[in-house]
């Protein structure tokens, strides 16, 4: 621009303006001409195969894959897969919400049957329990990665509205009665709530920044922390997720937000009895580093 402005002889400043900002409307054209693609790519993805052989190697009568092999790739037993896949399926109301639509078979403008819930749930656990990118399973699955991350979008919100009321909460008046008698029948311990704990999770692609904060002596790869309550049901009602790896279950402990309610004097009373003992509050099995 400055070897154009250099050559431009003209003693006028009007028409100096005006060839200046002619000059560098010619080269947005050619920059934006550079830029946009001519034409989009289409991939011929057959999902209609991709169906028959998700259905042969884990739906069928008689499946390629055990269940057992189902479980570990799943995360989950078949049964309860199918159970979700279901609920998700037969969800309806005045208005339902465009997530729960999302996963029901249509067929696209050339007359094409979309993917089946079966594929798209398939897609969104598989990401959850691998961690991996949305088009990891491209090649099984046919399926984009736009519509992989969608399939996890709208999974993820789905199990929000199905089970936060009954899952995603912590435990009322009833629940703690049911949590003393469980526990004392199987552990013989009275008032006991469930066990708090917290483990590593492996950062595999951690920051070179952030690796100081979340490494420790003892592990020697990056981790993020989590502490977590369960009952004897596996029922985890409390999940506390983001802490550094080098902190230790006392630094989670005093962030966390399991005691607030307790602090706060809003938490239920929950009376129980001990050696001859009133209590009115249970209390949470751990480790010795935790404090009494």
């Amino acid at each position: 621009m400055a070897s154009y402005l250099l050559s431009y002889d003209s003693d006028s400043e009007d028409e100096r303006i005006i060839a200046l900002i002619q000059h560098l409307e010619d080269d947005d054209d050619e920059v934006e001409s550079e830029l946009v693609p001519r034409s989009r790519i289409y991939i011929p993805r057959n999902r209609e195969e991709a169906r028959e052989n998700i259905w042969k190697d884990y739906f069928s009568d008689t499946p390629v894959f055990p269940p057992y092999k189902f479980k570990r790739r799943f995360r989950m037993r078949i049964e309860l897969f199918l159970r979700i896949s279901q609920v998700i399926s037969n969800f309806d109301s005045h208005d339902t919400p465009e997530h729960f639509r999302f996963f029901r078979e249509r067929f696209d403008a050339i007359g094409r049957p979309t993917f089946t819930i079966l594929q798209k749930m398939t897609s969104a656990l598989r990401q959850l329990a691998y961690g991996t990118a949305a088009d990891m399973f491209d090649e099984y699955l046919k399926m984009s990665e736009q519509t992989s991350i969608l399939c996890l979008d709208n999974f993820c919100k789905c199990i929000i509205t199905l089970y936060k009321e009954r899952y995603m909460r912590s435990p009322n008046a009833y629940d703690v009665q049911r949590l003393y008698s469980k526990h004392e029948e199987k552990h013989y311990f009275k008032g006991m709530l469930g066990s708090i704990d917290c483990m590593h999770w492996e950062w595999k692609n951690c920051p070179v920044a952030l690796k100081g904060q979340y490494t420790r002596g003892d592990h020697k790869k990056p981790t993020i922390m989590l502490e977590a309550v369960a009952s004897y049901d596996l029922w985890i009602w409390h999940a506390f997720f983001r802490m550094a790896g080098s902190n230790n279950d006392i630094n989670v402990l005093n962030q966390s937000y399991v005691f607030d309610k307790l602090k706060k004097g809003t938490s239920s009373l929950a009376p129980f009895e001990v050696n001859g003992n009133q209590y009115t509050k249970g209390y949470y099995l751990a480790g010795g580093i935790y404090p009494d």
